[in-house]
């Protein structure tokens, strides 16, 4: 495989931050959005239990993974950047974590 890949993992939570369940349809919008963009997606079905904190407060989530692996080009971060800002509103976060990095498929 001779093109650059980049991989972007994001940590969705399960739940709002008021306690109430986030509905699986809004997860499975996501998953369809980026495979839709990029022609496949992937998520893991652990549960992963974060904490961090903030101005003093300790705070805990319950998050699952998505990531994909996407040509690493200028339009695939303008892609997942302006994502975030959706992803934020749809799930009423503060902040929604998303890293990415460099992959060599083999």
């Amino acid at each position: 495989m001779s093109s650059s890949l980049r991989r972007f993992e994001i940590l969705l939570p399960i739940r709002f931050n008021d306690g109430q369940p986030i509905p699986d349809s809004l997860i499975a919008d996501t998953l369809e959005e980026i495979e839709q963009q990029f022609s496949a997606v992937s998520s893991e079905s652990q549960l992963i239990h974060g904490r961090w904190r903030s101005e003093g407060q300790s705070y805990r989530d319950e998050l699952v993974r998505v990531f994909v692996d996407v040509p690493d080009t200028p339009a695939s971060l303008e892609f997942f950047t302006a994502y975030k800002q959706q992803l934020k509103t749809r799930f009423r976060q503060l902040e929604i974590w998303m890293i990415s990095y460099p992959v060599e498929a083999i």
